[in-house]
């Protein structure tokens, strides 16, 4: 259990004088406001939180919990709490809406939900659907008829909390991922996957030491936020530093790297992108030694132009819901622009064809990591309710990633693109399939296929290819782009709205009537 074997161990050699003095969490939101704990700390809010799940809501051991919170510093103690109490953790970025709440509460079954007043009004206007869902939690200085308050219900809970006993492949976990068809996948991961991986390959991506301080920009809701703001630097006791971050804002991130002693920063490539385009020469960071950049390939020239001016490479991991870290340039390693490094520790990966036969290297093949005959930890346990995925997701003696890509002669990976048609803008997963629903619901709309389009800033963004219904056809295309966009950011996440939009008469289609995505895309891309 990682709150036990890991936080609580850290906690002890504090108290014994054994770890710099330096915070385990640092909280700041940009207003003067600014929390710090240390591993004791942690540890003694955590078991009050753990007392609130467990008395005051009823949850038990293998209970599943859906945790929408912005990056405020509840998020971490929820987390720790529901490890202490074994509740499965079931994130989510807090851009979905209320549809996409719905759906992920009817297929979790979570028994509860702990958010914002901000998201309260969306879960209150699904809630009815979800019979399984005994208890709302909100994170809040208000109140709300039907939810209980967290913050003033923790604050009078005892300490006291006995730590249950998990075993490595009890679930920890459940992540929504997108998918090229239907609605997002439960990607279910266990105590071992996240938690126990890390300390068996101990700096397999990341290098850390307890007296340094790393700092992550991605959403809550995706893996890597628990990768890389939870699980892999608390194994080295380093403290975790958060910046609120509502907005995206490259001059409060270069100045908060200026003003804090942080030594990694990990962000999504947009993060780069975005920073170079500031002059960087009026900025000097107080400790940043090491840049790390996941979720999609970086251009090479960005790469050059942030070591123009800082001096430091930016090493580039890959990884997916499913496996985590797969690839990674690691510290020391050379660095070959356009390459994700080597294959990580634990983690057989090859480049393998149709049939799962090992391809030699610079031949272009799909990126796959050798399941059989021992799966390796890190892998994630199943698509919960979902055999025949799980079962796909396998050929031969290889769990297949659905990218494609080459190794070279020294063992170096290069990305090539999806194997598929999932969209990756900003390091945001986006499935095809639940922007075109959300299109579909427009009355203008008769037919629509989305697909990723090149961007500079995004890397690659969506775009959406519309057929209309002969009674829009005369309107204004313009002001129906903006509604068409509008339209897509209220009925889903915001994100995934389309950012180019292109009127046709028709979609190219094979002889069984399926959109021809690939064509759209390639054309798109200029491939044709």
């Amino acid at each position: 259990n990682f709150a036990s074997d890991v936080l609580d161990r850290w906690s002890e050699i504090e108290k014994a004088g054994k770890r710099p003095s330096n915070p385990a969490f640092w909280w700041v939101n940009g207003e003067g406001e600014e929390v710090k704990w240390s591993f004791e700390e942690l540890g003694f809010l955590s078991r009050k939180v753990a007392n609130v799940l467990t008395k005051e809501c009823g949850l038990q051991k293998g209970d599943r919990l859906i945790l929408i919170l912005p990056r405020i510093p509840e998020w971490w103690l929820v987390k720790v709490a529901c490890m202490r109490a074994g509740i499965v953790i079931i994130p989510g970025t807090s851009q979905l809406s209320a549809k996409d709440i719905l759906y992920r509460l009817q297929a979790s079954k979570a028994a509860c939900i702990i958010t914002t007043d901000r998201l309260a009004p969306a879960v209150d206007s699904v809630a009815s659907q979800c019979q399984l869902l005994k208890t709302k939690l909100m994170v809040s200085k208000g109140s709300r008829e039907g939810w209980l308050n967290f913050t003033e219900l923790y604050q009078n809970q005892s300490a006291d909390h006995s730590c249950v006993k998990t075993r490595i492949q009890d679930p920890m976990m459940i992540f929504f991922t997108s998918g090229t068809t239907g609605s997002p996948k439960m990607t279910q991961h266990s105590q071992g996957s996240l938690g126990f991986r890390p300390l068996l390959s101990e700096r397999y991506w990341l290098d850390l030491t307890s007296s340094q301080m790393i700092w992550n920009t991605a959403d809550t809701g995706w893996i890597l936020t628990s990768i890389a703001s939870f699980f892999d630097p608390w194994v080295f006791g380093s403290c975790i530093f958060i910046h609120n971050l509502p907005q995206t804002d490259s001059e409060v991130i270069l100045n908060t790297l200026c003003r804090f002693p942080i030594d990694a920063l990990v962000g999504a490539p947009t993060l780069f992108r975005m920073l170079v385009q500031n002059d960087l020469s009026k900025y000097k960071f107080k400790s940043l030694k090491y840049c790390m950049s996941g979720g999609e390939p970086l251009n090479p020239e960005v790469m050059e132009q942030w070591k123009s001016y800082t001096g430091l490479d930016i090493h580039e991991v890959y990884g997916q819901t499913e496996m985590g870290i797969i690839c990674s340039v690691s510290k020391g390693m050379k660095i070959k622009p356009g390459s994700m490094g080597k294959a990580a520790p634990l983690y057989d990966v090859q480049i393998v064809d149709k049939n799962a036969n090992i391809l030699p290297p610079g031949q272009q093949g799909e990126i796959a990591i050798r399941s059989k005959p021992i799966r390796p930890l890190g892998f994630f346990s199943e698509y919960l309710d979902n055999p025949k995925k799980t079962a796909e997701s396998e050929r031969g003696d290889f769990y297949v990633t659905g990218d494609r890509g080459t190794m070279d002669e020294e063992g170096y990976f290069q990305f090539i693109g999806r194997d598929d048609d999932i969209i990756i803008s900003s390091g945001y997963r986006i499935g095809p399939f639940e922007v075109e629903s959300a299109l579909i619901e427009h009355p203008a709309v008769v037919e629509t296929a989305v697909v990723s389009s090149p961007d500079p800033l995004r890397g690659e963004v969506v775009k959406a290819f519309v057929v209309l219904s002969p009674a829009f056809s005369s309107t204004d295309l313009t002001s129906l782009t903006r509604d068409l966009q509008d339209h897509v950011k209220k009925t889903t996440a915001p994100y995934k709205y389309p950012r180019k939009v292109e009127f046709v008469k028709e979609l190219p289609k094979t002889v069984t009537g399926k959109i021809k995505r690939n064509e759209l895309r390639d054309k798109e891309w200029g491939r044709i």
